[in-house]
């Protein structure tokens, strides 16, 4: 029977770049110490799980702290967010090899174990540098008697492929495709049943999507019209995007060296946050001079949309409930009026703007590739509370805009409960549903309409979705 782990751990795997059996990630350093790259992965673990730390913002600060760049900060990548990504199908592993289940080993202990499992089950590290530099790290960091439990559990783990042991662990698919699946690509079983509720029940592709959600993303980055062009980013080592006008994908490098991103012209932003913002801007409308982002924290779509308004002569209103946040959308925009206002009580009158984006809060299911720890952390009891926000937001929305104006309703979620669910509950005689595929003819494979979803495995993208009204 398929273990389910609680969710208050991360997982993943950071995509399917291997290492190379030499250099740096091939064992250990001299002083028989474990190296700086496994220092550094190990401590973002134990953060994640200490204190609830978020591995895509602490691990760059936490690399250059320690000065680790080059193939080191590649490995320390590839074991942080492998392993996080990884963890449901590795504990699984682990229990099959241990005298104990996982949850009654000592937290520190078992989060060098995993690491050690995740390099010999889907790195090109030889198993012997990666058992040893494993041990060198639990005797470390740990203590020397774990390290013999460390030692034994790796070498049984050792005698066996990756597809050999999940033939044992995984139940098999088609006595439990659910079960089958939550092991294998390492997702909790109720995030399977809702990613499988969401492409219409087909296992196959199914499980197309939760293995995109295991690949490393690539960096993608939005040219912000009027600031900065995406052949400014080429010359810096960017590529063209497949779908969107404003973006572009950084093969390798730091995006913050990038001279446009650290001024502000260009951000880092998804290509479907790029493409829903840009639908919205893309409705006509008879009157367009009043645009509101209700829930604009942290600012990436409302940099996008300032952007755009300034061009067209608009004024961009950025909301968010929370002060933080807020203040980073002030750091992301130019003509922008930022306020800290909770959207379900407003401070504008209704009827004011031509055009409002409501980017809800929402389970994050769509970014699984981006927050490797994520999975583990979100719970299904929030969904209730959750939709009840969206919908009471999305009310809101409806609200703030005039007649004949436009809402675009955002989710970086697929879970059918905070999308159809909550726009299908809004009356045909309080505003119309566009077609919100006509909006964006760049990309394919959008769905059946009227609203638009997009996908990891079919475009590379989050998983975002976008309904558009029309007020009445």
């Amino acid at each position: 029977m398929t273990r389910q782990h609680s969710g208050r751990r991360p997982t993943g795997r950071q995509g399917s770049g291997k290492q190379g059996s030499g250099g740096p990630g091939s064992g250990r350093q001299r002083s028989g110490r474990p190296d700086a790259a496994r220092n550094a992965a190990y401590d973002l673990m134990r953060a994640v799980d200490e204190r609830d730390a978020y591995a895509n913002l602490l691990l760059p600060a936490l690399l250059r702290k320690r000065g680790i760049v080059g193939r080191d900060a590649a490995l320390a990548t590839e074991l942080a967010y492998g392993t996080l990504r990884g963890l449901g199908t590795y504990d699984e592993i682990i229990a099959a090899c241990s005298d104990r289940p996982p949850e009654h080993v000592d937290p520190p202990l078992l989060d060098a174990v995993r690491l050690g499992v995740h390099q010999l089950l889907r790195t090109r590290i030889p198993p012997h540098a990666a058992v040893s530099a494993t041990i060198d790290l639990v005797r470390h960091r740990v203590g020397p008697g774990p390290s013999r439990y460390a030692n034994a559990v790796l070498r049984k783990v050792a005698g066996r492929t990756l597809e050999e042991w999940l033939a044992i662990v995984a139940p098999p698919l088609d006595e439990d495709a659910a079960g089958h699946l939550a092991v294998a690509h390492s997702h909790p079983r109720w995030i399977v049943n809702a990613l499988r509720d969401a492409v219409g029940g087909d296992v196959d592709e199914t499980a197309a999507l939760l293995a995109a959600d295991n690949e490393r993303p690539r960096v993608a980055l939005v040219a912000r019209p009027g600031r900065c062009s995406v052949d400014e980013l080429i010359s810096a080592g960017a590529e063209p995007a497949a779908y969107s006008p404003y973006g572009a994908y950084l093969p390798e490098g730091d995006p913050a060296s990038i001279p446009a991103v650290g001024e502000a012209r260009a951000a880092v932003q998804d290509e479907a946050s790029q493409l829903v913002a840009l639908a919205l801007t893309r409705v006509p409308v008879d009157r367009d001079r009043d645009w509101l982002d209700m829930c604009a924290g942290p600012g990436g779509k409302a940099g996008l949309l300032d952007a755009v308004a300034e061009q067209r002569g608009a004024r961009l209103l950025a909301a968010d409930v929370q002060y933080h946040r807020a203040r980073l959308v002030w750091g992301t925009t130019r003509g922008a009026a930022v306020v800290t206002a909770d959207g379900t009580r407003p401070p504008w009158r209704p009827g004011t703007f031509d055009r409002v984006m409501l980017d809800a809060p929402c389970t994050g299911l769509g970014a699984l590739r981006r927050r490797p720890e994520a999975r583990w952390r979100r719970d299904p009891r929030s969904i209730p509370e959750l939709t009840r926000l969206q919908r009471l937001l999305l009310d809101s929305a409806l609200r703030a805009v005039r007649p004949g104006g436009v809402v675009a309703y955002v989710t970086c979620s697929p879970h059918l409960a905070e999308t159809t669910a909550v726009v299908d509950e809004v009356p045909p005689e309080r505003a119309e549903v566009l077609d919100a595929r006509e909006f964006l003819p760049e990309a394919p494979g959008l769905g059946g309409g009227p609203h638009v979803r997009f996908w990891p495995h079919r475009h590379g993208t989050d998983a975002m979705f976008l309904a558009l009204f029309r007020a009445k």
